[in-house]
């Protein structure tokens, strides 16, 4: 054996959760499509991941936000709908980018779920409670997308001279990222397959 031995992927998360999201559904989870970049993570499942991870989200949330609990999680959650990141941002542009804060709080609604601190039910509840602010904020993927980026940017600027300033992905990376989702012609991005004015229509099974 190696020095380094990979790390056992668990199953396809579909084989645990087979039921497709309806058309609101999906336009939730895609909320938090701009956190995660990296090829392990799903956008189209409430299930955070494309393969079953219930420790990594554990880990995640320990390491990342100092959640352990459910209690932690639901205050951690109420804080970003309250006021989060964008009160600091708006003192700092004059904008109150919700779109940072309502990205991070799908994320961790949907790792919250992962790792067994939310069932399955709390995390739509969780995540039908954001949707109003969001809706009254922004017309269209595109204003979410920059809205997010400028609250990651004033995230970023927080982390200088400190010991996690290197942490972030590059901002260029984040727009990259976003330029894909916003792609007409990415078949793949979960905001061509559910378009902004989808969670105003009528709910249906996709």
């Amino acid at each position: 054996m190696g020095l380094f031995s990979r790390r056992k992927k668990g199953p396809k998360a579909v084989r645990r959760y087979p039921v497709p999201l309806t058309a609101h559904q999906l336009w939730m989870v895609s909320l938090s499509a701009p956190v995660s970049r990296d090829r392990s993570a799903s956008r189209t499942t409430l299930y955070p991941f494309t393969r079953i991870d219930d420790d990594g989200a554990r880990r995640w949330l320990a390491e990342q936000w100092e959640i352990t609990s459910r209690a932690e999680l639901v205050e951690r959650l109420d804080d970003l709908a309250r006021a989060g990141y964008r009160e600091r941002a708006y003192r700092a542009t004059g904008i109150s980018p919700l779109a940072w804060d309502a990205a991070l709080y799908v994320d961790i609604s949907r790792r919250g779920f992962a790792c067994g601190l939310l069932d399955e039910g709390d995390t739509w509840t969780a995540l039908k409670n954001i949707v109003p602010s969001v809706v009254r904020t922004y017309a269209s993927w595109r204003e979410y997308a920059d809205h997010y980026l400028l609250g990651r940017r004033v995230w970023q600027d927080g982390l200088r001279a400190t010991a996690d300033a290197d942490f972030p992905a590059p901002q260029a990376e984040a727009a990259a990222h976003l330029r894909a989702l916003l792609d007409p012609d990415n078949r793949t991005s979960p905001w061509n397959q559910a378009p902004w004015n989808a969670i105003s229509l009528p709910d249906r099974p996709r």
